[in-house]
């Protein structure tokens, strides 16, 4: 699988707007296949905030549906399977309330956001509980990844982050071993 960009369809009228923000048989039909059971949210209140790059290993690997409900955030993804040509390679798009923009995230990926504007909320389905004895993560600023961080979008010079996530490793220090399925992380699809 691949990471795949999803423009739910807005129903709008004078009151404002409704969309479906999951429908399985749909999403399904455009890649999405993960059977959900969890849901999480979260809230960030300064600008550049940057959570992540998170993954967690089998058997509680976890494929992510992400959105944004309030504000707007630079989401990442990175290729996280060894044996795959784009390992270490990572793709990037920006979700935000006003977008209506969903990225999917199969297992066997690293997921980060940075927040660009202050009060963001996130909400997010996984396919498997979360189970601390499986987590891990990569530093959000490893060179090697080369994640360029729009942090003057944001209006920062250095982002926030929580004092797990400041002392992640390096990727080159991190033992993954996410099977590679036959397809190399691609542009983001739509």
């Amino acid at each position: 699988m691949t990471v795949i960009l999803l423009t739910p369809r807005r129903f709008v009228d004078e009151r404002g707007w409704f969309m479906e923000t999951f429908h399985d048989r749909r999403y399904r039909d455009l890649g999405v296949k993960a059977d959900f059971v969890q849901d999480n949210h979260s809230f960030s209140a300064p600008a550049g905030t940057i959570r992540g790059i998170h993954f967690q290993r089998a058997p509680h690997a976890q494929a992510k549906l992400v959105r944004c409900l309030r504000g707007r955030i630079f989401d990442v993804a990175v290729d996280l399977r060894p044996e795959s040509p784009s390992f270490g390679h990572h793709i990037a798009a920006e979700l935000s309330a006003e977008n209506g923009h969903q990225l999917f995230i199969p297992a066997g990926y690293g997921h980060a956001f940075m927040t660009l504007g202050v009060g963001c909320e996130v909400a997010y389905k996984v396919d498997a509980h979360y189970a601390p004895e499986t987590e891990g993560g990569v530093r959000w600023d490893d060179p090697g990844l080369a994640i360029d961080w729009p942090l003057a979008d944001a209006g920062v010079t250095r982002p926030v982050l929580s004092t797990k996530d400041a002392v992640l490793p390096l990727l080159a220090d991190v033992a993954v071993d996410f099977a590679y399925d036959g397809r190399a992380l691609l542009p983001i699809q739509s």
